[in-house]
């Protein structure tokens, strides 16, 4: 469910270290307080990483409860964005990138170009 990304219609991660000590009601609390979200959206899950980019955790309300998921690489570190402390949008591909170990951020910089001087 979580690694190809099914279950779910959209993902919301949170950029940035969150304290993973944090239980459901915290994580909703976050979702709420600091975003403006409501975590009651259904098929939304809200995801979270650790200091240490092997763990994560993710929240999603059922229709009928929240579930809270827990995963913890056994090797290597999820390229999480830690640009920021906001909460963003991720697609499908972006999120299936990060799970099989890839940053969502592009790493190519686009530039003007410089040949148009060139003559």
């Amino acid at each position: 469910m979580l690694r190809d990304g099914t279950g779910f219609d959209r993902v919301i991660i949170r950029c940035g270290r969150t304290d993973l000590r944090k239980g459901i009601d915290g994580l909703k609390s976050l979702i709420m307080l600091e975003y403006g979200m409501n975590p009651l959206n259904t098929g939304t899950l809200f995801l979270f990483c650790g200091s240490n980019r092997r763990n994560i955790k993710g929240l999603i309300f059922e229709g009928d409860g929240f579930s809270m998921i827990t995963k913890r690489l056994s090797d290597g570190f999820y390229q999480w964005p830690r640009n920021s402390d906001e909460a963003r949008l991720v697609s499908k591909e972006e999120f299936i990138r990060l799970m099989e170990g890839y940053t969502i951020d592009s790493s190519i910089k686009i530039f003007p170009h410089a040949t148009e001087n060139l003559t």
